[in-house]
């Protein structure tokens, strides 16, 4: 395994200008040997790009890649000793289960009997022991992507192991149980794995450090408590949950928020400089408020959806937009009366120019 660390640009045009031009704009980042990573964000971010860096498949365009201290810009995917699993399944389909996860230790005149106590392991791991025989070309698409990651994980020796969003094919109940198979094989074999991935429940329950990306850069890197009780930036914020963090447009006049026409105070000791800012909080932590409690907001309802687990109610005041998580029976309120919520607390945080300050 290994240590690495980035500290670079990339830009696919010559002379990037402005941030626009820049697919990766200037980062730091390490990635802890033994750590289970995900890469978090929309299409376009650079999540991908940033993988194929890492892997070798690409060369920054400025700065460098460090494995254990090494500097290995310069080299290749196969000098750098890492696995890369794709989007589709990459595998033979003339040979066998076993024989296509052997191939990678074949290819590195690994002892007949090392290779198959090796493919046993990592068969069983996968759940495909029975399945060792068969050729690759019988097998469904979903079976052919656990040999792909079987194809990546086979090799003890690497430096890491990089996934491009590799349970894109899998249909969603399979998707729940490779997730989990992934993160026991993390604990049990102790690899650097970095994922790449647009779906939050994917990056938050297989990763122990998730990279939020957007526009080519990484806005936040912590656990899924983090992310969620704490978003850095409002990006982070509106990204992560479903659905994402209230955003209320307003000013601190130091003592109290202004927004939507209401002045609500702030917490008993808490410093906000006068100045505009964007109050945030989570609908989980939203509440039903008495009529004219602290902070809370009077609200129009909008909208009650009622989801079985739980309820969604949306408000509106003057142009703000409030969401609400609520338990099924908590509430008889219908579209047009008034809600006073809760928005005010211990999990309110605030945001200037997009980034956290209180």
């Amino acid at each position: 395994m290994a240590r690495i660390e980035l500290d670079l640009a990339h830009a696919y045009r010559p002379n990037p200008q402005q941030d626009s031009d820049y697919a990766l704009l200037p980062l730091k980042m390490t990635f802890e040997d033994g750590g289970a990573y995900a890469l978090l964000g929309p299409s376009g971010c650079g999540k991908t790009t940033l993988l194929n860096i890492m892997s070798g498949l690409v060369m920054p365009s400025h700065g460098g890649v460090k494995f254990d201290g090494q500097d290995v810009t310069q080299r290749s995917p196969q000098q750098r000793n890492i696995a890369q699993v794709f989007q589709f399944p990459v595998i033979y389909d003339t040979m066998t289960v076993a024989e296509n996860l052997a191939f990678p230790l074949r290819n590195r005149k690994w002892p007949a009997d090392q290779i198959k106590q090796r493919v046993g392991v990592i068969a069983e791991m996968l759940e495909m022991s029975g399945q060792l025989n068969q050729r690759a070309s019988n097998l469904a698409a979903d079976a052919k992507q656990k040999i792909s990651l079987g194809r990546g994980l086979v090799r003890p020796d690497v430096s890491a192991v990089l996934f491009d969003e590799p349970l894109t094919v899998i249909d969603p109940h399979l998707k729940w149980q490779l997730r989990r198979k992934l993160k026991q094989i993390h604990h049990e074999l102790k690899l650097t794995l970095i994922y790449v991935t647009h779906d939050q429940v994917e990056a938050l329950t297989f990763a122990e450090q998730v990279v939020v990306m957007t526009r080519g850069r990484a806005v936040q890197v912590g656990s899924a408590a983090d992310l969620f009780e704490r978003p850095s930036h409002t990006f982070v914020g509106h990204f992560i949950g479903s659905p994402g963090m209230n955003f209320l447009s307003g000013r601190s006049n130091g003592t109290a928020f202004e927004t939507a026409g209401a002045t609500l105070p702030l917490a008993a000791g808490a410093e906000l400089p006068s100045g505009d800012y964007k109050l945030g909080i989570r609908p989980e932590y939203v509440t039903l408020a008495n009529a004219n409690a602290p902070g809370a907001l009077p609200m129009e309802v909008r909208q009650v959806q009622d989801v079985g687990t739980h309820v969604i109610l949306s408000a509106v005041r003057e142009s703000s937009l409030v969401k609400a998580r609520l338990a099924p029976d908590s509430t008889q309120l219908q579209v047009g009366d008034t809600a006073w919520l809760q928005v005010m607390g211990a999990h309110t945080c605030f945001y200037k120019n997009e980034e956290i300050v209180a």
